[in-house]
């Protein structure tokens, strides 16, 4: 069952706290998980894993490839490494490592990373990955996941921890809007149907959930009919819920906290140009690289906003 709320209030603690509370919970029972971080505990919360299982947290400090490489080694006796950095750092500067050490060794890692896109905010261009999923996604057997809010991570940390594999996991940590009711249930790899509608589809992911139903909304005033898809796995793809859209609607738009080449926007038009064409829109950023500033004054400045997706309906259906 998914229930979407009416309205998207921040949520009242911080995604991240949700992540440790279901780490420490799975842990009382399941010894294989372990927690590692990159000298970056207090921001990623890992520090109250540390407290409750000192013995099986390990601060690898500021050496992220290292740490990829000793999570592959943990893998190999048999454990669970949840490992956390920064996006930036647990995509970029790791990328061989989760190649070689974890994907191609067939390794069994959860990589965090967190304050993806401009949720970094403050820390500007050099902290904000703009290009963290799709520097990952050309990696053969990696699970790629952009966690909504509270309740969609709750609903899918089971399957993370038995699912065998290497994930990325895109988390923002703060601040989190709420879309979903409690006890909804998800899978990973099967999108989530939020709003029917007959003339778009809007497919959306992270904090562009938000901004995706916002646009129906305006869409819905002017005649437009929108359908907006929560796509929290970009890989594996839920390429018949693409299919779907395109086949029930007239054209697409996709809406990412992300670079367009290479992101969601680049793998849903892969998937409609190899089985279903129509018109694709892609709002998100333009190939720039990021800036200093607060969030909100961000998603302006990229064009991350109702607005612009219903904008990008508009024309998309124009080329309909």
């Amino acid at each position: 069952m998914l229930k979407v709320l009416n309205e998207y209030t921040n949520e009242p603690h911080l995604l991240r706290a949700t992540l440790l509370d279901c780490m420490i919970d799975a842990a009382k029972n399941d010894p294989r998980i372990v927690a590692m971080d990159a000298d970056c505990a207090a921001s990623s919360g890992f520090g109250a894993f540390a407290k409750a299982y000192p013995e099986r947290f390990f601060n690898c400090g500021i050496a992220e490839a290292n740490m990829v490489g000793i999570a592959a080694g943990l893998s190999a006796t048999g454990k669970i490494p949840f490992i956390h950095a920064f996006g930036i750092f647990a995509s970029r500067r790791v990328c061989d490592q989760v190649f070689l050490s974890g994907c191609y060794s067939d390794a069994n890692i959860r990589i965090i990373g967190t304050d993806p896109g401009i949720t970094a905010a403050y820390n500007g261009g050099t902290h904000m990955p703009f290009e963290d999923m799709a520097v990952l996604r050309a990696i053969p057997n990696i699970k790629l996941i952009e966690v909504t809010d509270s309740v969609m991570l709750k609903g899918i940390f089971d399957e993370l921890v038995n699912e065998r594999g290497v994930f990325y996991i895109r988390l923002k940590r703060k601040n989190t809007p709420a879309i979903f009711e409690a006890g909804s249930q998800f899978k990973i790899g099967q999108a989530c149907l939020l709003k029917e509608g007959t003339d778009v589809s809007l497919i959306a992911s992270g904090i562009m959930v938000v901004e995706a139903l916002n646009a129906a909304r305006l869409l819905e005033a002017q005649g437009i009919s929108a359908r907006v898809v929560n796509m929290h796995t970009w890989k594996p793809l839920d390429t018949a819920m693409v299919v779907d859209c395109a086949t029930h609607t007239r054209a697409i738009v996709t809406a990412e906290n992300h670079n367009v080449l290479g992101g969601l926007g680049g793998a849903v038009c892969e998937a409609v140009c190899a089985a279903k064409p129509c018109p694709v829109e892609r709002v998100g950023i333009n190939d720039e690289f990021g800036e200093v500033g607060t969030e909100d004054f961000l998603r302006g400045r990229f064009a991350l906003t109702a607005e612009r997706i219903a904008e990008a309906a508009k024309t998309a259906l124009s080329r309909a």
